[in-house]
């Protein structure tokens, strides 16, 4: 012992001394630590594939997305509620032109196919040719057409009288390439006249009348500028 040097001792606590210090405030490397960051690297925010999933929601570098969870664009199951069951045939044709058409809304669609049921009907009776073909698409209004000119050949006139449209609601939807076609079932009461040159009754009645249900199809070409949709096919329900 009388060989070791005091000064060395002393140097030697001190030396242990900071070790233990630096190694209380600093850790202990595990192998599991992050890389240092690069100063100079980018954001996160500006990095090109760290672990952003599409649609812009941000899942932390490392961790999957939650599974199960709708994306956050997704559309509400009752999207079309009062219109459309959740998952039905209705609603998938209603996705399918909102998709292409965001401007679609059933409810703005169906009331403009009431007042187009109230115009087709009351033009078809005037024999209003001008506005049934902004109306009626080309072959529909071929035949509409064609029984006006038959009626007149006949020298026959007609009063329709829309009475009441007790039901309007759209039972189809669909989309096939760029056209989309709805179909909306109508019931209503007209009462309807057909009178002879000299003003005699010859079918129907203006004062008694009559239930009618017919499905009439709307069509449109998304594609298109023009909002406005043209009836595509009528069909009367027995």
């Amino acid at each position: 012992m009388g060989n070791i040097d005091v000064s060395t001792i002393v140097f030697a606590v001190v030396a242990i001394l900071v070790v233990l210090r630096l190694r209380s405030v600093l850790g202990t490397r595990t192998g599991a630590e992050r890389p240092p960051r690069d100063p100079d690297a980018p954001p996160p925010s500006e990095r090109k594939g760290f672990g952003f999933p599409p649609g812009g929601r941000i899942i932390p570098f490392g961790q999957k997305a939650p599974t199960g969870a709708p994306p956050e664009n997704a559309a509400p199951a009752d999207r079309w509620k009062g219109f459309a069951e959740p998952d039905s045939p209705l609603a998938a044709g209603f996705d399918a032109v909102a998709a292409v058409d965001r401007d679609f809304a059933p409810d703005r669609f169906l009331a403009g196919a009431r007042s187009a049921y109230e115009m087709v009907v009351t033009a078809f009776a005037a024999g209003d040719a001008t506005t049934l073909r902004r109306l009626l698409a080309p072959d529909v209004f071929a035949n509409f057409n064609g029984a006006i000119e038959a009626r007149r050949a006949a020298r026959r006139t007609m009063t329709t009288t829309l009475v009441s449209l007790d039901r309007a609601e759209i039972v189809e939807a669909r989309l096939s390439g760029s056209l989309a076609t709805l179909a909306v079932r109508f019931a209503a009461k007209l009462a309807t006249a057909t009178r002879d040159e000299t003003g005699a009754l010859v079918d129907g009645s203006s004062d008694e009348p009559v239930d009618h249900l017919d499905v009439w199809s709307f069509a449109r070409d998304v594609r298109s500028s023009d909002p406005n949709w043209q009836l595509a096919a009528t069909q009367t329900v027995s």
